[in-house]
């Protein structure tokens, strides 16, 4: 099991649960909830960029109101991700807060605002697993690559080899017809050696 929650309240209970906070029953004051995130959780819903991950999240809730509640998500720690230059694991740090309002009202979902999630009034609990996923995600630049000089040699090697032959093809015809990149087993040559080379270390 990838999630350890531990509840504290004025009496300093832990328990064990899930991320589906019972916001009916909760009392007005706050409440906090810490969980430890692994690979699995990131990717159990669909295959994410995460190989690696050793993040701390803590929610906290805070009942204002009846049908009214803020949460604020805190997470800190490391993912591992592919280096998009080399391919190699690379560590990108997490340290991000989101803070958004949670109101009950009506029969519709509604979170088209980034800062205020609407939920039925008739739903008694908030799976907050989307939100803290997406709160980690997000910290994920869209290039990743590792610091000057810390990538694979042999991989930089073979990019520089394909980058060049890429120009020289390019040079010398201009007007060749277009060719499908997707050859045998639908994997461009290029990427095919380094992809080998990586499978081979």
């Amino acid at each position: 099991m990838f999630i350890t929650l531990h509840r504290f309240n004025a009496n300093f209970k832990t328990q064990v649960a899930s991320f589906n906070l019972k916001l009916g029953s909760m009392v007005f004051g706050s409440e906090t909830f810490k969980y430890h995130l692994d690979a699995a959780f990131f990717n159990e819903i669909g295959q994410s960029e995460v190989r690696g991950s050793d993040v701390d999240a803590t929610v906290t809730v805070d009942r204002k109101r009846e049908d009214y509640f803020e949460l604020k998500i805190e997470c800190s720690g490391t993912l591992v991700i592919a280096c998009d230059r080399c391919l190699d694991d690379l560590e990108h740090e997490v340290e991000t807060t989101y803070e958004i309002g949670v109101k009950l009202s009506g029969t519709d979902y509604d979170d088209s605002r980034d800062e205020l999630l609407i939920i039925p009034e008739s739903w008694r609990e908030l799976d907050v697993a989307p939100l803290v996923r997406d709160t980690v995600l997000l910290t994920i630049p869209m290039t990743h690559v590792h610091a000057h000089g810390e990538c694979n040699r042999e991989m930089e090697s073979l990019l520089s080899d394909h980058a060049a032959e890429g120009l020289n093809d390019a040079a010398g015809s201009e007007t060749a017809p277009e060719q499908d990149e997707n050859v045998e087993g639908n994997v461009d040559p290029r990427w095919a050696a380094l992809l080998k080379l990586k499978e081979n270390n």
